[in-house]
């Protein structure tokens, strides 16, 4: 699953009348990175959510056929969060667990490696959650959570407190961590977590290669004059 149905309100006034998802750098939309990377990994049964603009990201990636991905679409109404959008997607995900990234996020993260994690998460029900967590971004420098011996853990209670680190937006979760929401029904994600990490039912990686949240026009702008020169000196 990509999730493209944010608003975009920190790209503005780029998303005034383009969804974010579709704003380009290097020359092609954030989400169609996405796209070639799952693709190139072996994820070709794509779901997209999307709310603000959505007809345009349909309009513009069909049935996913041109980049080699079967597409299908969740529609929201109005933006339901990150758990939220999840859960209201999960009739179309399946009983098996899954992977979820960002669309607004540019990386060179290996997703095949993720195979192997769902396949792990299919045998082991107690296992709901697994994170790629990367380094503290400069505008994130408190970060999010901390990997202690492979489980993804909430650094604030602890002392003393492991590293922190910042959750990617990639993870492969299983359905049950979202059957408690109504579909429909707006949710944040962290709750659900920090309460499966209590628990000890979440796993974690270090991706310590490239990722940047796209999450301002000074981002986007950074990512393609980067993408720009890469491709000039290829």
């Amino acid at each position: 699953m990509i999730l493209a149905a944010g608003l975009g309100e920190r790209m503005r006034p780029l998303t005034n009348h383009t969804p974010k998802p579709l704003l380009e750098a290097g020359g092609k939309p954030l989400i169609v990175w996405q796209i070639e990377r799952l693709r190139a990994a072996g994820f070709t049964d794509l779901v997209i959510n999307h709310a603000h603009l959505g007809a345009q990201i349909e309009n513009f990636l069909g049935d996913g056929a041109a980049y080699g991905v079967a597409i299908r679409y969740s529609r929201e109404g109005r933006p339901l969060e990150t758990a939220g959008g999840i859960a209201h997607a999960l009739h179309l995900l399946g009983d098996a667990p899954f992977m979820v990234t960002n669309a607004d996020i540019h990386t060179d993260f290996d997703y095949t490696r993720l195979h192997g994690i769902l396949a792990a998460m299919a045998d082991d029900p107690e296992r709901l959650a697994h994170l790629v967590l990367v380094d503290n971004p400069p505008h994130h420098p408190e970060g999010d959570f901390a990997l202690a011996e492979g489980r993804v853990v909430d650094p604030s209670p602890l002392t003393p407190r492991p590293s922190s680190l910042t959750f990617s937006g990639i993870a492969c979760y299983r359905p049950e961590l979202f059957a408690g929401i109504p579909a429909g029904e707006k949710a944040k994600l962290a709750p659900l977590l920090r309460a499966a990490m209590v628990r000890g039912r979440v796993t974690g990686e270090h991706h310590r290669g490239p990722w940047v949240d796209v999450g301002t026009p000074e981002r986007l702008q950074t990512l393609d004059a980067a993408l720009r020169r890469d491709h000039a000196l290829a």
